[in-house]
């Protein structure tokens, strides 16, 4: 009973905190542009939730899957402009038709090694851009982006859309750990350690690296359809190389293979990002400072670094117990 209320102490601590946190950002800033940039975090730590099941726990690396983002997004927008499909049927719409596309790049790209598998999906993320850049017809407005409705029970207000957002975060997130806990998840990292000895155990592969693709570019999608519906646009530059490294630096920087890295790792870099806003021409740079010091200093990210903290202290611990033991006897 003890054990229990020590667990329960810090959920109820963090679900107040998650309560409060609107009312608190606009009482400080007098204003909701840090609600929008919670907002921002949310739709972020489903999409890197969905880039972690296939990198920290499939173990295949994708640098395109901004475009499984964009996708999603202009498939919720075209619809709902150009044939009036209510949101509640386009937004649903638009990560399933990402998931669709994300089984269909992983069939043929499930067989290949680890490098030519992200150059295989920095192609599709550049097809991606220039279809939609210069679209036949010109259907998606080219360069142009598109104005999507936002969802109308929402409607302007950041504090709804920040509920709105963290119901659906914790929907996701639950829905991550029964995944990563199920077979299917078993099987994921079985693939991500040995891919030879997951298949000499009966493992089907292919079935499992074409799942892990799919049940991640429909978090992504998902979380696309969210972001073009609060920010009411999306261009195609959002599908650019940018978008995904974004994506690939949270989750390494908060810890791969990790419930909370992602979520670590979002909140973090997104304030650093708007701390560095006037300077927004060094994104880039931030992003491959961040990585050089996960690659160098933090492999396993923060939550490896805490886990590794945590053990050598365990391990000194041990060590000066059996020397007392060693001395008393």
């Amino acid at each position: 009973m003890k054990m229990n209320s020590k667990k329960l102490l810090p959920i109820i601590i963090g679900a107040v905190v998650l309560l409060v946190l609107p009312f608190l950002a606009q009482m400080i800033t007098g204003n909701d542009y840090w609600v929008l940039i919670l907002c921002t975090m949310l739709i972020y730590v489903i999409a890197v939730s969905g880039l972690d099941i296939l990198f920290g726990y499939s173990g295949q690396i994708s640098l395109g899957h901004a475009s499984f983002y964009v996708i999603a997004a202009y498939t919720t927008g075209l619809l709902n402009n150009y044939f009036n499909i209510p949101l509640i049927i386009t937004i649903p719409c638009g990560a399933i038709f990402a998931a669709i596309l994300g089984a269909a790049l992983a069939y043929p790209a499930s067989r290949l090694k680890f490098h030519f598998l992200s150059l295989a999906t920095v192609a599709f993320g550049e097809i991606t851009y220039y279809f939609l850049y210069t679209s036949p017809g010109g259907f998606t407005n080219d360069y142009k982006g598109i104005n999507i409705r936002t969802i109308s029970f929402l409607g302007g207000s950041y504090t709804r859309w920040y509920f709105w957002l963290l119901l659906w975060a914790i929907v996701f997130v639950v829905a991550k750990i029964f995944i990563v806990n199920s077979r299917t998840g078993r099987a994921f990292i079985a693939i991500r350690e040995n891919t030879h000895a997951a298949d000499g155990m009966g493992v089907n592969v292919q079935k499992y690296k074409i799942l892990a693709f799919a049940i991640s570019a429909f978090y992504v999608g998902f979380a696309g359809t969210m972001y073009a519906h609060l920010y009411k646009y999306i261009s195609p530059e959002t599908a650019r190389q940018k978008q995904s490294v974004l994506f690939l630096t949270m989750m390494l920087f908060g810890g791969s293979g990790s419930i909370v890295g992602s979520m670590i790792g979002v909140v973090i870099i997104e304030i650093l990002l708007e701390l560095i806003r006037p300077l927004q021409e060094y994104q880039m740079l931030l992003y491959g400072i961040l990585l050089l010091i996960v690659i160098i200093a933090l492999p396993g990210g923060i939550v490896g670094g805490v886990r590794d903290v945590m053990a050598d202290r365990a391990k000194r611990k041990l060590q000066k117990e059996e020397e007392g033991g060693a001395q008393n006897g």
